[in-house]
């Protein structure tokens, strides 16, 4: 594998273009929004010029990385990749809208990876011919600094393309741990019902959102308090999660808190809008 192509230059595909690139790997980035694509390549300098005045890598290190990331205009750029890993918006149909072309597009050999954070790698394989080629990547935000990545299999996926996988996460630098496809894997399978259960003991009047985060970092060790870290995602992100996993599996355990939707309804989103539990 030399060659890497990610598609979708936002937070996520971005920060996967940077870490492949300093692993080694050829990167093409390509956006269907030129806009959005050039600020992908900016987000990316600002980082590694970071970087450099932390004294974490030299200007010619930073150099050499931001040259293996070439920006690309059209998918047809993509036919040679060993490997593309999508970044695009967390929505089906999309995913496997682009996976369909890049199957008309890409070599016979090209693994199709995608970054979904939970929705179903059987899917979106169904879209291709080459089913067994395709197989989930879940890298986490900040993609540079988080060490995490999830292997997911597909239903399709076959020994080869999973083992591959793993192989790239690790020369990554990421620790891969292996996951079978089930509604948000095994990570946002945990973590989102406890977001939500906090959110309950919120609304519910059983403590304040202050002490509910307190009690989760001292009491469990923490680095971040649920409630923080639902305003840090978003809470229309936190909501839709929710929302999948429990359409999904149809447990009454797994429905999303009202104050949730309450709060996403008045458009108090987090961090980004500058309020949700907490205010910014």
């Amino acid at each position: 594998m030399k060659k890497i192509a990610v598609i979708g230059a936002g937070t996520m595909g971005n920060g996967i273009a940077q870490v492949a690139a300093e692993a080694g790997f050829e990167v093409s980035l390509y956006d269907k929004n030129a806009e959005g694509l050039a600020a992908g390549i900016r987000r990316i300098e600002k980082t590694l010029n970071r970087n450099v005045e932390k004294n974490k890598i030299s200007q010619a290190e930073s150099d050499e990385i931001r040259n293996r990331i070439q920006p690309v205009a059209t998918m047809d750029e993509l036919k040679d990749m060993d490997v593309v890993i999508e970044a695009i918006i967390e929505q089906i149909e999309p995913k496997k809208a682009l996976f369909a072309e890049l199957d008309t597009i890409c070599k016979s050999s090209t693994i199709f990876a995608s970054n979904t954070s939970g929705l179903s790698i059987t899917e979106m394989a169904s879209a291709v011919k080459r089913s067994g080629q395709v197989v989930g990547m879940h890298f986490f935000n900040p993609v540079p600094v988080m060490r995490l990545v999830e292997i997911i299999r597909g239903e399709q996926t076959d020994e080869e393309t999973f083992q591959t996988a793993h192989t790239l996460a690790e020369r990554f630098n990421k620790v891969a741990i292996s996951v079978k496809e089930a509604p948000l894997f095994a990570v946002n399978r945990i973590l989102t019902p406890m977001i939500n259960e906090a959110i309950f003991v919120l609304d519910e009047g059983i403590a304040s959102a202050e002490d509910i985060d307190q009690g989760m970092m001292l009491g469990a060790s923490h680095p971040i308090g649920p409630l923080a870290l639902a305003d840090l995602i978003g809470l229309d992100t936190m909501l839709f999660v929710a929302e999948t996993l429990y359409e999904e599996m149809k447990d009454s355990k797994y429905r999303p808190a009202p104050l949730l939707k309450k709060y996403v309804r008045a458009g108090r989103l987090g961090r980004k809008t500058g309020e949700g539990f907490f205010k910014y």
